[in-house]
């Protein structure tokens, strides 16, 4: 599970769809970058994992829409909270990374 939260587009398909219910064309254009097979395979593991609802529609051409489960919108709020924390403490990370690097001159392009 931790694999699929370390996941870029895992994260960004649960911000859009924490907006709401999103058609499979309305996550693609609205998550730069990602590739129909990409937003394919995301979804349709966040919807294993129990995370999104898939709904489709028996309609020509098929509609399929997409949306948040209790636990995806849970999981959703935790993803706010360290986005919280991250602007909360990004200048303390900041001040911390340049004394790192004033105290070990040379591996701050190693370690990052």
């Amino acid at each position: 599970m931790l694999d699929r939260l370390g996941d870029r587009w895992t994260v960004l398909v649960i911000v859009e769809l924490s907006k709401g219910t999103r058609r499979f064309r309305e996550l693609e254009r609205a998550i730069p970058g990602i590739s129909q097979r990409m937003l394919t395979l995301t979804t349709k593991r966040l919807c294993r994992d129990g995370l999104v609802e898939r709904n489709a529609y028996p309609t020509i051409p098929p509609q399929v829409d997409y949306r948040l489960t209790e636990m995806g919108r849970s999981l959703a709020g935790a993803i706010f909270g360290l986005a919280d924390w991250s602007r909360d403490n990004k200048n303390a990370i900041a001040a911390a990374r340049s004394s790192w690097d004033a105290d070990h001159p040379g591996t701050e392009r190693a370690i990052q």
